[in-house]
Formats: C-alpha cells, structure tokens, sequence
C-alpha cells in the first residue's frame, strides 16, 4: 500500500478555513472520541495543539479529542500499534525505524520545517561557521539519541575523525555546560535554547546556536502519524482531524494571537516565567513556519529521503523503508 502525495501537494491553497466551516455539518451527525499522543510535556513547543483543545477546533468538525502528553515511555506509534492512540506525534527516526520493523505507520504532516535539536556555545568561543571548526571541540551529544546520529553525520560530512572531537554524554542536567566542562551542548532551540540563554544573559554571558541544517543537514523532528488501517477506514475522520489541528496551528503562529496562545499555554505549562515562554513561541514560530508562503504541515520530502539515508548510512535500519511511500502530506 503506497501513500505517495506527491501529486496532491501541488499548489498552496487557503482551505483549512473552508474545511473548518465544511466539517461543521458533520458535527451534527455526533460526536467522534479520538486519542493524540503528543512527543513530549505540555509546553509552548505544542502550542498548536494546546490552541486545538482550547480552542474548540476538535469540536468545531465533530471530534471529542483527548490531548494526551507524551514521554519516553509514552510512544505514540507504539499506542497506534497496540490501538490506545488514534493520531500521534513523532520523529522522523522514529517513523523510519518503525517502518523497518514492519509498522503500518504513515505521515499526515510535518510539524517542525526546521528540527529544534540544534547546539548552544558561548560567544566567547570561536565561532562555528565551517564544519571543520568543529575540531578540538568538546560536544555533548545523547548517546543513542537523534544529537548521537546528526552530530556524526555532521563530523562525517566535514571530513574529521571521531577522535579529532571529544564527546561527552549528556542528560537532563545542564551543569557541564554552565561549568564550562563541555563547551557545545545539545538543546531544543525552542525550549531549552531559551531557558539557557536567558540564564547566561543573566550571568553577563551570550551565546551562539550551532543549526545543522545550515550545513545541509536537514533531519526532520515531529511530524503527525497514525496508521495506515485508519487512513483507509477512516478517510473523512482523518480529514476531519487534520483539518482542525492544522489550523489551530496556523492560528497559533500568528503573531496577533500572540497573548491569546501565551494564555492557553500557560494554563497547562507552570515550570516557565510569562517572558520565557514568550520568547519560546517566537522562536517555535520561526521553525514551524519559518516564513508567511509556509504551508503549517508541508513535508519537505527531500528532508524525509536524507534522514532516511542518513539512519541507512549509520546502520540504524536494515534497508531502505521507501519513506517517500508513507508520506501523505495535509491534501491527501
């Protein structure tokens, strides 16, 4: 079963208002209840999501959706599989392993254009702007995680050995870094990002961020999935589903819901300041839709083929999972 939308991403037309107004007969015929599993914690890097709950999006086309955080033991492909989640949120390596171990997992839209997972350093370093400046650095990586495999990739792309680096694991503890025991730490540019840059500013300290997308390492971060027995069973709920979410998100990134966004979020994010989680939409914005003529949910199926490539190429799956098949796009 192939899910190639190629033909039917052609073209950028306004329709989620149109859909919204559409859908809104449907909802008479009663109320549909549908589980999401999100990535991670409620926080204002799903302030989209948060927006189609609160907002009544859901409700507008006829669903009674449960938001439900995620975690690492929350995986939402797996609660596809076992039949807890109706729609999830996850990343691309985790589509692409899944589809290697023979999940029936197919890709409704892309949320992230640019992935957060990018590296923090101080100015009073030297600046990052070959890949070969990376050497002698000493980078945090999560070993194991998606920093592990695009922090690689990075080195193998800019010609230096693995031991012309040093690298050191890294958890949830930002001291290394602020001790200035590793000098390059991984973070979400939208979260943690913030929440370090504001902490070194306070020190009198700024900082650079290290993106590897503009090395032309292009690893996709989250994207909406469910299953392939939903998309054909049921076409129109997915519609539906896709229809409110997406434009819940396009009315979340826009600037002038700004207050309204930042109030909803709050009420499900309490570990962050008001000005923290300002500055963390503003740059959420930016990497969800990086300029106006962004379609919020458009795949960049060059991107899916590379990270493909990329895990093929660091023996992360045995094969080729034809990634491009599994990708339906918002217009399927």
């Amino acid at each position: 079963m192939g899910f190639n939308g190629e033909g039917h991403r052609h073209g950028f037309v306004a329709v989620l208002a149109m859909g919204i107004f559409f859908f809104t007969a449907l909802a008479q015929a009663g109320t549909i209840k549908l589980n999401y599993r999100l990535k991670w914690l409620f926080n204002t890097s799903v302030a989209g999501d948060i927006f189609a709950m609160d907002q009544g999006y859901f409700k507008a086309v006829g669903l009674d959706v449960a938001v439900k955080e995620g975690s690492p033991e929350k995986n939402a492909i797996k609660e596809l599989e076992l039949g807890y989640a109706d729609f999830g949120v996850a990343s691309a390596d985790q589509v692409i392993r899944a589809l290697d171990k023979g999940a029936d997992v197919v890709v409704l839209a892309q949320l992230f254009q640019v992935n957060p997972m990018q590296w923090i350093y101080r100015t009073d370093q030297p600046g990052i702007k070959k890949l070969v400046d990376l050497k002698g650095r000493h980078i945090g990586i999560t070993f194991g995680g998606n920093d592990e495999t695009i922090m690689k990739t990075l080195l193998t792309k800019s010609g230096l050995d693995i031991s012309e680096v040093i690298l050191s694991g890294v958890r949830f503890d930002f001291t290394p870094f602020l001790t200035k025991k590793v000098d390059v730490w991984p973070v979400y540019r939208n979260s943690q990002g913030v929440i370090l840059q504001d902490k070194l500013s306070q020190a009198g300290e700024s900082v650079y961020f290290f993106n590897p997308s503009d090395f032309g390492v292009d690893f996709v971060a989250n994207s909406i999935v469910t299953s392939g027995k939903m998309v054909k069973r049921h076409p129109q709920r997915v519609k539906r589903f896709l229809t409110a979410l997406l434009g819940a998100w396009e009315a979340a990134m826009d600037p002038a819901n700004e207050s309204v966004v930042l109030a909803v979020v709050k009420k499900r994010d309490k570990g962050n300041r008001d000005d923290i989680r300002q500055k963390q939409l503003v740059v959420t914005r930016q990497l969800i839709k990086p300029s106006k003529i962004v379609r919020i949910g458009r795949i960049d199926i060059a991107a899916w083929k590379q990270t493909e490539s990329i895990m093929l190429a660091e023996r992360q799956i045995k094969t080729s999972v034809n990634i491009e098949s599994r990708l339906m796009g918002p217009d399927f």
